[in-house]
């Protein structure tokens, strides 16, 4: 034992890795895709909770460029969470530069679907209404997390 700058006693030993059996890396796995789908689910249901009040607060044209900016997030991260999934069905090995790498093409693929948006339909966009769309559908699982460790607590 030695100790550490903050004088806190420190082991030279470094921890053993955690093996997992077959049965637990598959119950894992199923989690992670049930988790996935529902963060998918509670983005889909806050997209569409502000579609609804910007079509009763601003109109027709606010609920459509509230459900643009919405799709614009959602669809494709649907599209990515697939992507996982069908690799996690293949048994192929996860890598943290290919989550990291689909990930900024989503966002990146996300920013032009943003832009071709505001440049096709710049005659009756509702700018307000589509970022809100935006932003609160990609901080849609929040709440979701929210419920989950009220209910991990209980």
């Amino acid at each position: 034992m030695r100790e550490d700058t903050s004088g806190f006693e420190v082991g030279d030993e470094e921890p053993a890795p955690v093996v997992l059996s077959a049965e637990q890396l598959l119950a894992l796995g199923r989690e992670a895709s049930r988790d996935m789908m529902l963060v998918l689910a509670a983005q889909a249901v806050t997209g569409l909770l502000v579609v609804a009040v910007a079509g009763i607060w601003a109109g027709s044209t606010a609920a459509l460029s509230a459900l643009l900016g919405a799709g614009a997030y959602w669809f494709l991260n649907a599209l990515f969470a697939l992507r996982l999934r069908v690799n996690a069905a293949r048994s192929v090995r996860a890598n943290p530069y290919v989550l990291l790498f689909g990930e900024l093409v989503k966002l990146f693929l996300t920013a032009l679907l943003v832009g071709f948006v505001s440049w096709y339909a710049k005659a009756w966009l509702v700018w307000p209404a589509m970022l809100a769309g935006l932003a609160l559908t990609m901080k849609g699982y929040l709440p979701l997390f929210v419920l989950l460790r009220k209910r991990s607590m209980q």
